[in-house]
């Protein structure tokens, strides 16, 4: 089970060498306060000084730090390939293939990296420095060392530096595959240890916590850590592991890290004679050694798992990039065919990608005729806009001079085409729709159907620009045979139409039935036909008016010379009076015959103008579907041809955007980085059972 720990820097490795970070590999995540001696226990694990000292903040930028062991053929082969004789030796991956053999130089390279992107002064940076060590005194392990965690910004830090740094750490730690090393000082209070809390945020059962009390040999005199180190403060189920740090006398004199593991062990055995054999840097080591090791196994099959989804995820993302153009002028004849099926297709609703947030292409377009459409026609009131009084004056002027004795045929023909224009203003607005969903569907197939279209812009805005002229020019024709299907109905009122005489038969039945019943109604001293009211000259008076002879009607209603009341009055007699400036009355009750009248016209209006709408609700999507919908989805192709497949073209319209060859390039370096990360896994697999 020790070889599990390579295989994980063998995949931060891969995954390194891409810059990516979308896998969480188990790892161990230093975490404390500032000066709470985490470089230190860093150091006295790798055995070498190689941090950064000094006061304050020192660590400004992630270091992920590899510790790998090797043995006397390791050190062989290195020297055979790099001509490097030395046990021991560091790599940056910021430097590539530089080996540093000397630990001072090391240091120096990442106090130099910090201020490059962290500047001079006390900045912080969340991108992480890679650094692997090679040596035969160390365990394999994977660390990250983190800024210490502030509360008062100093030099050129932000004001918020206490919340980027508890963010940065949080980054870090929420790791789900990661250890949390959390590092107090133990002349400090463990109740209020700022790194076990910002570890209990994440991890509140401590199922990936491990303490280290550092400074043992600092607490005050007379008190010890055996209650802290026997976990009876603060219980960490991975365990608490005091050490002794060396202090900043011993850095200055360039005490030995072995010289400071040998004292430490010296004062665990003085001290804590008890827990000696359970505390220390070598325990530190061997215990998070054991861990990372179980952690990795436990951890392996959930990152086969992603790594397989994202090797999946990234395949797709290549393919949809698409391959490099060799034969330009089959691609782009392909690419124009295929363009012109998904339109077809997406009219149809046989296309491949099938929208499912709301309606789309022909679905829309179904929706438009008989939903908004058909609605739309039947809101409209067939006398709408039409009262009774312009009813009447319609009849009245459609008389002339004489009075009429019938209901004059002209006033319903020019009342009902006045109603039937209306019909006009939502067809056009049919029309209109249809057409803008149309050009929808444009851009619905650029995203969805055919993603190859992204690849080259130039070709993309010239298809939208040919399928939108296509548009425009079928728009004015849609329009005018629309146009043309209310013209043809205002030109010939058909009151032969079948509907319109069952109609007119059931209107009439129903008039004559009301005249019944108001013959009926009347007094028996009033005449009721000719027959029975005592000769001509009654027959005569009920011609005149039906209710009265045509003098007292024109005597009520309109006024005779002789009447004082039939004109207004002049301020000055014997003036000449103007008969257009006598006010017309703005209502006034209907005589029965005028009501009759108006009754008769609205009914046939109402009727005819329903079998007008019936016709137009049915042939206005048959136009639009002839003229503007099937035209464009049997010419599309040809037009695109026609104006797109020049050999003068080829070149500017199969130009890739900016970005594509590089996102391609990084897609397939992605790719085969999670395809060797799944091999490395594979090959592990093998050898040992998790």
């Amino acid at each position: 089970m020790e070889a599990l720990i390579p295989v994980i820097n063998k995949l931060q490795d891969v995954f390194n060498t891409v810059g990516a970070d979308i896998i969480h590999l188990p790892q161990i995540v230093v975490v404390g306060t500032q000066s709470s001696g985490k470089s230190s226990v860093l150091e006295s694990l790798v055995g070498r000084d190689l941090l950064p000292r000094g006061t304050g903040i020192v660590t400004r930028r992630p270091l992920i730090l590899q510790l790998v062991h090797i043995d006397t053929e390791d050190r062989r082969k290195t020297f055979e390939e790099n001509g490097i004789d030395g046990d021991e030796w560091g790599k940056f991956l910021h430097t590539k293939n530089k080996i540093y053999t000397d630990f001072e130089e090391i240091r120096q390279e990442i106090e130099a990296e910090t201020e490059r992107l962290s500047g001079t002064n006390k900045g912080v940076s969340d991108e992480p420095i890679h650094l692997k060590v090679f040596s035969p005194h160390v365990v394999n392990l994977t660390l990250v060392d983190l800024p210490g965690l502030t509360k008062v910004p100093v030099g050129d830090q932000p004001n918020d530096i206490e919340l980027q740094i508890r963010d940065l750490i949080l980054k870090y730690i929420s790791n789900p595959n990661s250890i949390i090393l959390a590092v107090t000082a133990a002349n400090t209070d463990m109740a209020t240890s700022e790194a076990l809390k910002v570890a209990r945020d994440v991890d509140p059962e401590g199922r990936r916590t491990l303490a280290v009390v550092t400074k043992l040999d600092l607490m005050d005199a007379g008190t010890d850590a055996m209650d802290v180190l026997m976990g009876r403060v603060i219980p960490v189920r991975l365990g608490l592991i005091g050490v002794v740090n060396r202090s900043q006398l011993d850095i200055n004199n360039k005490k030995l890290v072995a010289d400071a593991i040998r004292d430490e062990h010296a004062f665990l055995q003085k001290k804590y004679p008890s827990l000696a054999n359970r505390n220390g840097t070598k325990y530190l080591a061997k215990t998070l050694n054991r861990l990372l090791m179980h952690h990795i196994r436990d951890c392996l099959p959930e990152l086969k798992t992603r790594i397989n989804v994202l090797a999946a995820q990234y395949q797709s993302m290549l393919s949809g990039y698409g391959e490099p153009v060799d034969d330009k002028s089959s691609t782009l004849l392909q690419l124009i065919t295929k363009f012109a099926a998904e339109y077809c297709h997406t009219i149809e609703g046989t296309a491949k990608y099938i929208e499912t947030t709301e309606l789309c292409g022909g679905a829309r377009i179904c929706y438009i005729f008989h939903e908004t459409f058909g609605r739309t026609l039947e809101s409209v009131d067939p006398l709408g806009n039409l009262t009774t009084i312009d009813v009447l004056t319609a009849i009245r002027n459609a008389t002339g001079p004489r009075p009429a004795l019938f209901v004059p045929e002209v006033s319903f023909e020019l009342l009902v085409k006045r109603q039937v224009k209306r019909l006009e203003e939502p067809s056009l607005r049919c029309v209109e729709l249809v057409h803008e969903e149309m050009q929808r569907i444009i851009q619905h197939c650029s995203n969805y159907s055919t993603q190859e279209l992204l690849r080259f812009p130039k070709l993309h805005d010239a298809i939208v620009e040919v399928v939108t002229s296509l548009l425009r020019k079928r728009l004015p024709v849609t329009n005018e045979m629309v146009h043309n299907l209310v013209a043809i109905e205002l030109a010939y009122i058909n009151t032969k139409h079948p509907d319109f005489a069952d109609a007119c038969g059931l209107m009439n039945n129903n008039i004559e039935e009301q005249r019944r019943n108001r013959m009926r109604e009347l007094p028996s001293s009033v005449p009721r036909d000719k027959g029975t009211a005592g000769g001509p000259q009654a027959g005569a008076e009920q011609v005149d008016g039906g209710t009265g002879g045509w003098r007292g009607m024109l005597k009520k209603e309109d006024g005779m010379p002789g009447d004082k009341n039939a004109f207004p009055s002049s301020p000055m007699r014997g003036n000449a009076v103007n008969l257009l400036d006598v006010p017309v009355p703005v209502s006034r009750k209907l005589s029965a015959r005028e009501q009759r009248d108006c009754e008769v016209i609205e009914r046939l209006i109402k009727s005819y103008f329903l079998i007008v709408r019936k016709n137009i609700q049915d042939s206005v999507p048959k136009a639009v579907m002839h003229f503007l919908v099937n035209h464009v989805k049997d010419c599309l192709q040809s037009e695109l041809v026609g104006q797109l497949y020049k050999s003068g073209l080829l070149d500017d319209l199969l130009t890739e955007s900016e970005d594509m060859a590089q996102r391609r390039f990084e897609a397939a370096d992605m790719l085969k980085a999670l395809q060797k990360a799944s091999q490395v896994i594979a090959e592990i697999r093998e050898t040992h059972m998790w």
